[in-house]
């Protein structure tokens, strides 16, 4: 018997939630490109999608928005967890201790799309009420009126953020949403798989995320992007970089051999925003030379941009610091990991690969 480490390539499950082809550069959301998926819909709409299996009516929208709004707010558990944490604590170990906190005995075998809203739409509000202690400031409790991403950056903020700033942040955070079969999701599923909670599972999911192999930050393209902001030739500076071979954080991608989709749809919506933001001006920019540098020096490697890229200039326009990165991806993230608990759920088996033993 073959050993794949790390299951590489191994289907391990059957789903209707996504679709990643990495071959030919599609993501699919229930059977709906992610280019007009992130184009045309709202966080709240594409959640909907993802828990449901089809887009909301206008009814359907809006109790589901009244529904997801009032689960923002932290329970008083969550609260007293929150403010005992030490405050060297790193911000995502505080995200997975806060969330575990949830776990009372409402949260059972099997479980629920309300459990999957009220722990999504409670998460950014740890997150930002958080990152406001931190910073010796009074917590900003959310706005039900607001949408997910408007209220997001509401409570980190202080103050309504611009159209613009919203539009660029809620078009990553639907692209993040659900990506198949990945590490995260795998733990929740896992953790599922034995009859846990959905906590339970969003709580592995979140250990996994945490690790810098697969949540990890864009912070390395806000450096080059930093770098680049100073720089009169940049075709020159780039050429020189990848001469030297230093990797060109943001281009390249593990499972897409081509355009990565989610970076596609990204562009897309900033483009629309040309002239609105100096960062997302410049990192239009960079993609433009640096891909026809990389196609003159590495020709036939289909060297892209990722989504990682165009996030990076995403949390540079709205100075939202490193510390948030991979947080806010988490938040997107929810949605994905406690659809595959749900879909899990339904026809559960639970996981037991084998190891070949190789010692004495």
């Amino acid at each position: 018997m073959n050993v794949q480490k790390g299951l590489k390539g191994v289907i391990a499950a059957e789903t209707s939630i996504c679709e990643v082809d990495g071959s030919n550069g599609r993501l699919i959301y229930r059977g709906y490109e992610i280019r007009d998926i992130a184009t045309n819909y709202s966080f709240e709409e594409v959640a909907y999608l993802i828990w449901f299996g089809e887009l909301p009516s206008d009814v359907q929208l809006e109790k589901f928005k009244i529904s997801f709004a009032s689960h923002r707010n932290l329970t008083p558990t969550m609260e007293k967890v929150l403010h005992t944490l030490p405050e060297e604590m790193d911000l995502m170990s505080v995200v997975r201790t806060v969330i575990s906190s949830a776990g009372d005995s409402s949260m059972k075998w099997k479980p629920t799309v309300e459990d999957a809203i009220k722990l999504t739409a409670v998460l950014p509000t740890i997150i930002a009420y958080r990152k406001r202690i931190l910073e010796g400031k009074e917590v900003i409790p959310p706005i039900e009126y607001f949408g997910h991403v408007e209220n997001y950056l509401y409570m980190l903020k202080g103050k309504a953020a611009s159209t613009q700033h919203i539009r660029a942040l809620e078009t990553y955070m639907i692209l993040t949403m659900e990506h198949g079969m990945n590490a995260s999701t795998f733990s929740a599923r896992v953790t599922a798989s034995t009859e846990s909670d959905l906590v339970s599972a969003v709580t592995s999911a979140i250990g996994t995320m945490k690790g810098p192999l697969h949540g990890g930050a864009p912070s390395e393209v806000i450096v080059l992007l930093n770098e680049l902001s100073e720089v009169n030739d940049k075709e020159f500076y780039l050429r020189e970089k990848i001469l030297a071979r230093e990797k060109l954080m943001g281009f390249g991608h593990r499972i897409y051999k081509t355009h990565d989709p989610r970076s596609l749809a990204l562009k897309n919506t900033l483009t629309e925003l040309v002239g609105k933001d100096v960062w997302l001006d410049l990192a239009l920019e960079v993609e433009r030379v640096a891909i026809k540098v990389l196609e003159e020096l590495k020709p036939g490697r289909g060297l892209y941009t990722n989504v990682e890229f165009y996030a990076a200039a995403i949390m540079k326009a709205i100075n939202m610091d490193a510390a948030l990165f991979t947080p806010t991806f988490t938040a997107s993230r929810m949605v994905g990991w406690t659809a595959h608990v749900l879909e899990q759920a339904e026809d559960n088996v639970i996981y037991r690969p084998l190891s070949r033993y190789v010692g004495k």
